[in-house]
């Protein structure tokens, strides 16, 4: 369907390079957009871009910032300015952070968690809203804005899957991404008379399992969690998320889609 056609939409997207940042980017990339791919190492991006086919690195643009620095946003919204003047979609997937069950984590690693799941996202769109803004206005459509949260931004991690290994998913990270859903509601409230819709997309069990975890019968007690009993493969993201940039979501604004397989629905 012509709907999900991203053609001649500029997308920008954190966390490009990262495992599912690389399926968002092939997704985007797939459905006609020109790409904005952000992270903070380059030569991590440009290895994602040698993937492509000569046309597909044509559209793919490459910007190297660490997006938790208040300067990087205000310099990365003037280049994108500058350089396209309009923007359709912001899709805030970057983060990174510590494992550890609760006896390991202290007040710095919510500090961190929250600049990447709270406070970036949030300075990004402010900083962006004036060319949202006037996409709208030129457009005479919506822009869209993703962001992605986690099933963990609604249920707990169960600590008998990491069984004693310290390598708990960690509690800042589930509390800041349910920050980020409600955030994002409180987006969609405030910013859909304008034109500008807020959605989030909560992956659930997207393991790399070409990774070892160290913890034994892992994958298989995620899997014994989902309705599905499989865990969920990269590339199964990219549609949700496509649909979420595309005129085919015109109407949809303030929800929370999980891509989990179920996990959430038990």
């Amino acid at each position: 369907m012509t709907e999900f056609n991203l053609k001649d939409k500029v997308v920008l997207l954190t966390g490009a390079a990262g495992y599912l940042g690389r399926e968002m980017s092939s997704a985007i990339l797939e459905s006609g957009a020109q790409l904005i791919m952000v992270g903070r190492r380059e030569s991590a991006l440009l290895d994602q871009k040698k993937i492509y086919t000569p046309e597909v690195q044509g559209r793919c643009h490459l910007i190297s910032c660490d997006i938790t620095d208040h300067n990087a946003i205000t310099n990365l919204n003037i280049e994108i300015e500058r350089r396209f003047g309009q923007l359709h979609g912001i899709v805030n997937n970057a983060y990174s952070g510590k494992v550890g069950a609760i006896d390991a984590i202290n007040a710095a690693d919510f500090q961190a968690a929250c600049s990447y799941n709270l406070v970036a996202p949030f300075e990004l769109l402010k900083a962006c809203l004036p060319l949202l803004e006037s996409t709208v206005a030129k457009s005479e459509a919506t822009v869209s804005v993703v962001n992605v949260a986690s099933m963990y931004g609604l249920v707990s991690p169960d600590p008998s899957v990491y069984l004693d290994s310290g390598r708990n998913n960690p509690i800042h990270y589930g509390a800041s991404k349910g920050g980020m859903i409600q955030m994002t509601r409180y987006l969609a409230c405030h910013l859909g008379s304008k034109g500008i819709r807020v959605n989030s997309l909560s992956p659930g069990a997207f393991p790399n399992t070409d990774i070892d975890p160290g913890i034994p019968g892992f994958y298989d007690a995620l899997a014994a969690k989902v309705p599905m009993k499989r865990v969920g493969k990269a590339v199964e993201i990219g549609g949700p998320l496509v649909f979420l940039l595309s005129k085919a979501s015109s109407y949809v604004n303030g929800i929370n889609l999980s891509v989990d397989g179920g996990w959430t629905a038990w």
